[in-house]
Formats: C-alpha cells, sequence, structure tokens
C-alpha cells in the first residue's frame, strides 16, 4: 500500500477550540487550552503516525484584527498556514457567522485543497439550530466538507480524522516516525507556565507576559529547570509575584505538576520575574522570542 502524508492546518476565530481538536488528534497535550481568546501564539505542528500514513497538524493562533507587533506576527503565523496546507480545516463554533478576517475567508471560499468545515461545540446546541448552521455554512462555504464535532466530548473526532487520512496525498513521510512535534522541549516549558498565568491572572497580565527558559537539565531520574517570566511594567511584576511570592508559587507548583505528565519524569523548576519594557512592539524582541522569522 503506498504511503501517505501531508499538512493538514487548523484555523479559525478565537475560542473555537482549535487547540482542543489537536490535542484530541494526537492523544497529548501540545497545545495549551484556556478559555480566554489568543491562547496559542505560535504555530504548533502535531505529528500523528500510521503504518501507511503521516499526519502533519498545524494549530495557528485565533484570526484577529491586529492591535500591535505581537498580533501582526500571530496573523503571519496564519498566513503561514495556508501557503503549505495539503488540507485545510476550517473551524466554526455554532452561532458563529463569519471570519474575522475577510481576505482569509475569500482564500478559503476559493481554495483548490480539499477544505472540511467544523462545526464544534455540538453539544451545545439542539437538533434545529444545529440543523440551520449547516445549511447557513454549505451556502456560505460550498467548497467545504461539512462535520458536525464535540472536540471536548470527542464526537465525530475519529471520522473527522479518518477523512484526513482518505484525503491525504501520497508521499513519503516528512518527519521521523517517533517524533510528536516540531517544538523543542524548552517550548512546552514555557507554554505550560504561559498557561497558568492565562488560568490564573486577570486583565491585561497573560498578554502582557513571555516566558524564557534558560535552563533545561535533563537527569536519568529529573528535570532542572529555570524560567524567566518577562513582564512589560514594573506594577506587573508586582501582580505576577503577589503577596509573599504566594501567586508566583502557584504558578509554579501547577506547571511542576503539567509538565511532570508531559515529560514522565519529576520535574524541579525555579522561576524568576524580570520587566521587558514593551517587548510586545519591539522587533528585535519579538525575534528573541520567535517570533517574526
Amino acid at each position: 500500500m503506498a504511503h501517505k502524508a501531508g499538512f493538514v492546518n487548523i484555523i479559525g476565530n478565537p475560542n473555537v477550540g482549535k487547540s482542543t481538536l489537536m490535542n484530541a488528534f494526537i492523544g497529548e497535550k501540545l497545545s495549551i487550552i484556556t478559555s480566554k481568546a489568543q491562547t496559542t501564539r505560535h504555530r504548533i505542528l502535531g505529528i500523528v503516525n500510521g503504518d501507511d500514513f503521516q499526519v502533519i497538524l498545524s494549530d495557528t493562533p485565533g484570526i484577529i484584527k491586529p492591535a500591535y507587533e505581537l498580533q501582526e506576527s500571530m496573523m503571519d503565523f496564519v498566513k503561514s498556514a495556508f501557503e503549505d496546507a495539503d488540507i485545510l480545516i476550517y473551524m466554526v463554533e455554532i452561532g458563529e457567522k463569519e471570519l474575522k478576517n475577510e481576505a482569509f475567508f475569500n482564500k478559503i471560499t476559493n481554495a483548490e485543497i480539499p477544505i472540511l468545515l467544523l462545526l464544534n461545540k455540538i453539544d451545545e446546541s439542539n437538533q434545529e439550530q444545529l440543523e440551520e448552521q449547516v445549511q447557513f455554512w454549505a451556502q456560505k462555504v460550498p467548497n467545504a466538507e461539512i462535520y458536525p464535532i464535540s472536540a471536548l466530548k470527542n464526537f465525530n473526532v475519529r471520522e473527522v480524522f479518518d477523512r484526513i487520512v482518505e484525503l491525504l496525498p501520497e508521499s513519503p513521510a516528512f518527519y521521523p516516525k517517533d517524533q510528536l512535534t516540531d517544538k523543542p522541549e524548552r517550548f512546552f516549558v514555557n507554554e505550560a507556565i504561559r498557561e497558568k498565568i492565562l488560568l490564573h491572572y486577570k486583565k491585561e497580565i497573560p498578554y502582557s507576559v513571555e516566558i524564557e527558559t534558560e535552563e533545561f537539565i535533563e537527569d536519568e531520574d529529573i528535570i532542572r529547570i529555570r524560567s524567566v517570566i518577562m513582564v512589560e511594567r514594573d506594577s506587573q511584576k508586582g501582580i505576577i509575584i503577589g503577596h509573599k511570592g504566594s501567586a508566583l508559587k502557584r504558578v509554579g507548583v501547577e506547571a511542576r505538576k503539567e509538565l511532570e505528565k508531559f515529560f514522565g519524569k519529576k520535574i524541579h523548576i525555579e522561576l524568576y520575574v524580570k520587566i521587558n519594557k514593551n517587548w510586545r512592539s519591539n522587533e528585535r524582541q519579538l525575534k528573541r522570542f520567535g517570533y517574526n522569522n
């Protein structure tokens, strides 16, 4: 039997459940998931291998109208997802009516590659609403195959994945068969810490934060990690640390538990907070953190 392989890129507005879907396909938590918009900042590849196929999934940031340099860079990751896709997944949720960027939407409706439109969160709707939504999207994106799913409840996820494998072009594998992602270990450390900050801090704080892991030392039975949480202002540093360091300690404890599950090893983690003024609007800093590449 011929081997198949291809890039399957997932796009959509913020909060439609792209990361939940990707993790459901892979069976591992590669993309961080929170209820806040703009949780995903990078384009993250997740690789699923079978005997005769390799699916390279790509989770991109939610589509927004950029307000500053970092968001411009995030939208560049979305643009790149159109360029190398063999199959495009356009994910919407029940009740949604449009994509937040008309140019991207035109690219979807004029695409010559297979488009799978996934109508997510159907566990939050009824039959009548679901039928109305399927009809609405069938008219709006006539070139798409429509699948109602619940990524969270794993409903119809397997069926969509089987269809992806059917649609893959014949090709040798792009990555070694034991590889799960294109990102290094430090990336997942940074993301685990950032996820806990998104969950526990309000307002602007989570969006003003970037993580840099300065040390990742792996021994046989333990990984020692030292990471720096960058904030833009002095006042944010105080909020991140909290009263007598309590808030920072909670982030460290929760990130450690998450990373022990991910790496399957004991973790020792040290967290520090530094001020890096206006890094979100500084091209040099964005490049350093893996944006603007």
